[in-house]
């Protein structure tokens, strides 16, 4: 049987932490920022660490 191929939209959205945790980064952070404060800019550009239920389906989807 051949292997799976990596889903090459969810590589560039996704990472995979050393504990297997499934990380994203957060939405928000594109534009209008003029807006925004600094101190919510500041939150949004952290990453952000997807639910167990959803970590399963992207986890497939990278091939892990």
């Amino acid at each position: 049987m051949p292997k799976q191929k990596t889903h090459s939209g969810a590589k560039k959205r996704f990472r995979i932490t050393g504990s297997g945790k499934v990380v994203k980064q957060g939405s928000g952070m594109r534009h209008n920022f003029e807006h925004k404060s600094s101190r919510v800019t500041r939150r949004l550009n952290a990453d952000v660490v997807l639910p167990k239920q959803d970590a399963k389906v992207i986890k497939k989807l990278l091939g892990k």
